[in-house]
């Protein structure tokens, strides 16, 4: 990408447990504008959800702001909702899902063995390491999603209602440091 200049508004999209909130934490900090993790806005204490329109007009509010870096896929705001349509620039991590697999399950099992708190006090539970439904773990989530993340962000690359974003797409760990890198000099 030759216009970095040009990059201030950021959405970074990709499967549980890729690596978005890391990746997105650095390019906020490369481009000095403020990171937004969609899952501390929209998972409210004890796991529940945000109004759906509370969450589309907080996330309306923030979009339409000079710069930001948003983590997250949640469709209704992301791609069918104000970030795409004010993104300039959308980076999809798509890593192998070998490679997902192992971070995602490294990552959940460091956060229950913690006890870290994520998100309005919400800690990730030990029942749901075991759970099959992939609405109650992220691990399965994850494996369950990684072809539909594929596909969905494929067909969005190729759409002429996004015509106006310019797409990165980063494949591996080498990858996106090489894209960081060109975005800071």
């Amino acid at each position: 990408m030759n216009h970095h200049e040009q990059v201030r508004r950021v959405s970074v999209v990709g499967n549980a447990g890729s690596g978005k909130s890391r990746l997105a934490r650095r390019i906020a900090s490369c481009l000095d504008v403020p990171y937004v993790e969609l899952d501390a806005i929209h998972h409210l204490p004890g796991w529940e959800p945000i109004d759906p329109d509370q969450f589309l007009t907080r996330i309306e509010t923030i979009a339409s702001t000079d710069g930001w870096v948003i983590d997250g896929n949640y469709r209704t705001v992301v791609v069918d909702g104000p970030v795409w349509q004010r993104a300039d620039t959308v980076v999809w991590l798509d890593l192998p899902r070998p490679t997902v697999m192992y971070q995602i399950t490294i990552r959940t099992l460091r956060r229950i063995a913690r006890r870290e708190i994520l998100w309005n006090g919400n800690r990730e539970p030990l029942r749901n390491l075991w759970a099959w439904d992939p609405h109650k773990s992220i691990i399965r989530w994850a494996w369950t999603q990684h072809g539909k993340c594929q596909e969905r962000f494929k067909l969005a690359m190729a759409s002429p209602a996004f015509a106006h974003i310019t797409f990165v797409r980063l494949s591996s760990r080498d990858e996106v440091d090489r894209w960081v890198r060109d975005l800071t000099e």
